[in-house]
């Protein structure tokens, strides 16, 4: 009765079902890992941001790169802009607008300093063109912001490359910046929440990052995967009964079995 089953196109069926179930298990465990990293991700970005600011100098230092844990911490830092060494970013669309960051030091005193991303401006009429940039307030001003680690080709996406216009860069990256700078930059940058005193005219404000649904989309695509392998399963049984039941059909008719049959 269950000779058919190692016919030819049966066998190439049941080949088919055997590796397309774990083909969609390893499918599942990739979404579900993707889940759990964003999930993760979401907390700690969520967690961080709600937190109350801390002083600068608690997370951050000359020489030392910015902890992944510490990403998006709020901290406060106090000192004066230096507007001669501010430098604009390039490709930094938002709203659907191309543009620029604003990025210029905060000198701490103590020969320290900060990258202060103070916000976005569009760009100018070619890609070459400097675009309208506020200027920084005079005097001492405290800032808070996020804290950023420094970026780099490897953690960015973005590649680096020279002969950019001057005053414009491509990466955040305090350690290649600060090597023209006359003072030490302290380990990656802080992008700008809340100024005292405030400018009366400054750069559009940075959005904070959106953590959207924390890897849900990859918990259902987890989900999808490993239904998948309950259907191919059943399909499989349900051919292989239908074929059963045809062929007992055909047997109490007297009908004569054929040699192979093809599943449906």
């Amino acid at each position: 009765m269950y000779r058919f089953l190692l016919t030819p196109r049966w066998v190439a069926l049941h080949l088919v079902v055997l590796l397309v179930i774990p083909a969609f298990v390893f499918l599942g465990r990739w979404q579900f890992g993707r889940f759990e990293e964003r999930s993760a991700n979401s907390d700690l970005v969520t967690s961080n941001i709600e937190s109350a600011p801390v002083p600068l100098g608690e997370l951050a230092r000359p020489g030392q790169p910015v902890k992944e844990s510490d990403r998006y911490r709020k901290v406060v830092a106090a000192g004066t802009y230096d507007a001669q060494h501010a430098l604009v970013v390039r490709r930094r669309p938002q709203d659907g607008h191309n543009g620029f960051y604003v990025l210029t030091p905060l000198v701490l005193g103590s020969g320290q300093a900060v990258l202060v991303n103070r916000g976005w401006v569009k760009a100018g009429a070619t890609a070459d063109s400097p675009p309208e940039v506020p200027a920084p307030p005079s005097g001492e001003v405290t800032v808070t912001g996020r804290l950023r680690p420094g970026e780099t080709e490897e953690n960015s996406g973005l590649r680096d490359r020279p002969g950019l216009p001057p005053g414009q860069v491509l990466l955040i990256d305090p350690g290649k910046i600060g090597a023209a700078l006359p003072y030490r930059l302290v380990g990656g940058y802080v992008e700008l929440v809340e100024q005292r005193p405030e400018s009366p005219a400054a750069p559009a404000p940075v959005p904070a990052p959106d953590v959207g649904a924390g890897g849900g989309l990859n918990l259902a695509y987890g989900v999808q995967w490993w239904l998948f392998i309950g259907i191919a399963i059943g399909g499989w049984v349900l051919l292989i009964r239908r074929e059963l039941a045809d062929r007992k059909a055909k047997e109490d008719a007297g009908t004569p079995l054929e040699a192979e049959v093809s599943p449906r």
